[in-house]
């Protein structure tokens, strides 16, 4: 074992990156950092069947968009399948393991039959009792058999650094399957000796890890290893209090990305589901969550998800994101939307700055500026119907508007004061409330009947579009 921490999130490639496998990845990049640590990613795609090129891909896609860089990896499980069978044989050898050759379709059979007797089933050892002579005989004439692993009498116990002491009776757990009889590794053991050889310090996992780690203890003891310190963290639950799955709504990281949701607003929210820095704070930057990470801070109960909860994050980091970051995260889906010009970044950047500055306040997600911005970009106004018969149905409206864009155009500065004045002396000067002429304006710049604040809506326009607007209104 090395001093320096060592950890590693090894999700399995037969699905997107979850949220909970998320919230255990943001746990041991944490403890890496807080530590000075190394933060390993291992992609555990030994099912063979069920895993893919692509989940791979997703996974490390959303790991990257989570800001979770990796120390070392992505390594591959199966690149080590060689390996574990040497364990296996290792294991033969020193007498901690056995070959077995009873049937698959016997044992099941036992298994049911203890069930319909209402008593657990365990394995009796028929294959231990055989000779080595025996066991050579029949693996040369050809027989399958699988790698069982011979448990010890006694207790297993041990203190997981979230839960606390844990002890597993040894008569409850079977002995259990290293290698198929397909030659195929099993989890227990492909696991434990990737541990072993990537000298992992603290495995930091979910909770429903829990029953694994007896099992995986022995391995350590039995392989003359050091055992790493356990912890698992509380599972995440849906808002109904059961276990988080699809009928609750988005569940993978990359439909949440694709919500519009910031990743830092993301990272913060996860790691305040089942993890807290003992005192009031929520919003923490990244140098803030990793100063004040700890595994002690970690609760025993499960945590649950809160979509509304995630909302008002996201809502508060748009608020205070700086603007080259907030143009970075919008700028595609400005490019998704047909909006997005080059020189927003450059001899316009000022103005894209100002009209971010008034959209941030009513966007709770990335998507929402395109949607609202469109009205500043595009050159046509779209009118809502329903607001042009609102607020634009007496006759006089397009007067007064007239009358209003040629007061703006004879103004000396094109100020909030000085717009606002104008506005309200026309309106007195009409004899009708200013809010009767801020209405009509707005539909007559937006099309629509809801907006912004009208005057700061107007300064984004700019003197000459908003004149312009106002003095060649749309449709009757």
């Amino acid at each position: 074992m090395t001093n320096q921490v060592r950890v590693r999130f090894a999700p399995s490639p037969t699905g997107y990156l979850h949220v909970g496998g998320a919230r255990t990845a943001l746990f041991d990049w944490l403890y890496a950092r807080k530590t000075g640590g190394v933060f390993i990613l291992r992609i555990e795609d030994t099912d063979t069947e069920r895993s893919s090129d692509e989940m791979t891909t997703g996974i490390l896609e959303s790991m990257t968009w989570l800001g979770l860089t990796w120390d070392e990896g992505p390594f591959l499980q199966s690149d080590g399948v060689d390996r574990h069978r040497a364990t296996a044989e290792r294991l033969v050898e020193s007498g901690h393991a056995y070959r077995c050759f009873c049937p698959a379709e016997a044992i099941e059979q036992k298994r049911q039959e203890a069930a319909a007797r209402k008593t657990d089933f365990k394995y009796d050892r028929t294959c231990l009792r055989l000779g080595p002579e025996e066991v050579r005989g029949r693996l040369a004439n050809g027989e399958k058999a699988v790698i069982r692993f011979k448990v010890p009498q006694g207790a297993v116990t041990f203190k997981d650094a979230v839960i606390g002491d844990i002890t597993i009776a040894g008569e409850t757990i079977e002995d259990f399957v290293l290698v198929r009889s397909n030659t195929q590794p099993t989890y227990h053991l492909s696991v434990v000796s990737d541990d072993i050889e990537m000298r992992i310090t603290h495995v930091i996992r979910g909770a429903d890890h829990v029953n694994n780690t007896p099992k995986q203890i022995l391995l350590y003891q039995a392989l003359g290893a050091t055992l790493p310190v356990f912890a698992h963290v509380p599972l995440i639950l849906g808002p109904d209090k059961t276990r988080m799955s699809k009928r609750h709504g988005a569940t993978s990281v990359q439909s949440y990305a694709e919500q519009g949701i910031i990743p830092e607003a993301f990272r913060n929210f996860l790691a305040l589901m089942g993890w807290s820095p003992g005192n009031d704070q929520e919003l923490f930057d990244t140098e803030e969550l990793i100063r004040c990470f700890s595994l002690e801070g970690i609760s025993r109960t499960n945590a649950v998800f809160n979509p509304e909860k995630l909302a008002w994050f996201n809502l508060q980091y748009i608020q205070k994101l700086p603007d080259e970051k907030l143009i970075a995260y919008v700028k595609p889906e400005f490019e998704k939307a047909g909006l997005w010009k080059d020189e927003f970044q450059t001899e316009k950047y000022a103005w894209f700055c100002s009209m971010l500055a008034l959209l941030r306040p009513r966007a709770k997600t990335l998507l929402e500026f395109p949607r609202q911005a469109r009205m500043f970009i595009i050159d046509a106004v779209e009118f809502d119907p329903a607001a042009v018969e609102k607020s634009m149905n007496d006759p006089s409206i397009r007067r007064n508007l007239a009358a209003l864009g040629q007061r703006l155009e004879a103004l000396p500065d094109f100020t909030h004061d000085a717009v606002e004045a104008t506005i309200r002396g026309l309106a007195t000067e009409l004899g009708i409330k200013p809010g009767a002429l801020m209405s009509g304006a707005r539909v007559a710049l937006t099309g629509q009947s809801v907006s912004p604040g009208l005057i700061e809506t107007m300064l984004v326009f700019g003197r000459e579009k908003t004149i312009s607007r106002l003095l060649h209104i749309g449709p009757q």
